[in-house]
């Protein structure tokens, strides 16, 4: 089965509905025999004070103040909104120690890649891909991040820890830095395409393999997809199916452990989770569906 972190916990009341398909998307795996549930508790605060500005996660944990404590965008602050936060980054460190374990596993979340040192952005509280690199310090960490998004908070954090890769594939820069361990492929919304998108694929899983990866943390965002609000024209449900198969093929055949997660999408829910949902099928087929292998 097809390791899985996630909490009832992850969800919060807010004045988005970008929780409520962490939910939807748990409700429909757990339909299924293909997918092992693990539920993770609270991170300590100290790991997090130890990634980001202690000044910064202060204020996240007590609300105050109030403008430091809701920067990621987030409004108001609760301690629901805190609990859930605090538990979907604990489920990044459990997820993780799953893949190197089993050679993949997810995390059922989203919203890190955003978050830099000293606060949060765009509903991005902390960055829970550095997170990774901060508590596997003698691990090489490789994103693989393929949000609608650049991941311009985690470009940044390549600047802080040695130990971490960042390769971002996006239609929208998002002030997307370069540094020596952030790189990036523009592939353009409307004049763009899958055969541009799948070579920047190949490139990625490359300079993995060439830099020596311990694991691969997947950002799975669906914000690409034609019908999301800020998605690629061309980008249909059958390229994404496509992105799928070729970054979890990709990953099996280099033998690197690869962990995942939903990253962005922002669509009308129903559909945002079949896509979501989807990305689980395929991993588990190309990792566990034995007779899918014999075909």
């Amino acid at each position: 089965m097809l390791n899985v972190c996630f909490s009832p916990r992850y969800f919060a009341q807010t004045h988005t509905n970008s929780m409520e398909k962490l939910i939807a998307v748990a409700e429909q795996l757990q339909q299924v025999n293909d997918y092992k549930f693990h539920e993770p508790e609270l991170i300590d605060s100290g790991i997090l004070k130890a990634l980001h500005s202690p000044k910064y996660v202060d204020a996240f944990l007590t609300g105050q103040p109030k403008k430091l404590a809701t920067f990621s965008g987030f409004k108001p602050w609760n301690e629901q909104l805190r609990d859930a936060v605090l538990c979907i980054h604990a489920g990044q460190l459990l997820a993780t120690e799953l893949a190197f374990q089993h050679g993949i596993s997810a995390n059922i979340a989203q919203g890190f890649h955003h978050a830099s040192y000293e606060y949060g952005g765009s509903f991005c509280t902390f960055n829970g891909l550095a997170l990774i690199a901060q508590n596997y310090p003698n691990k090489r960490i490789f994103v693989l991040d393929c949000d609608q998004h650049g991941g311009d908070g985690t470009a940044e954090f390549t600047r802080r820890l040695d130990n971490l890769y960042n390769f971002s594939i996006y239609g929208l820069a998002f002030g997307y830095p370069t540094y020596e361990r952030a790189e990036s492929r523009h592939v353009h919304t409307k004049h763009g395409g899958f055969a541009q998108y799948n070579m920047a694929l190949h490139e990625a899983f490359q300079r993995a393999s060439e830099w020596q990866a311990d694991i691969i943390i997947y950002q799975a965002g669906m914000d690409c997809h034609q019908a999301d609000p800020y998605g690629s024209a061309w980008f249909s449900t059958e390229l994404i199916q496509k992105r799928e198969e070729i970054v979890f093929n990709l990953a099996k055949k280099s033998g690197i452990p690869i962990m995942f997660v939903l990253a962005g999408g922002y669509q009308n829910l129903e559909d945002l989770v079949k896509l979501h949902v989807q990305t689980f099928q395929t991993a588990y087929d190309v990792y566990y569906n034995k007779k899918d292998e014999k075909k």
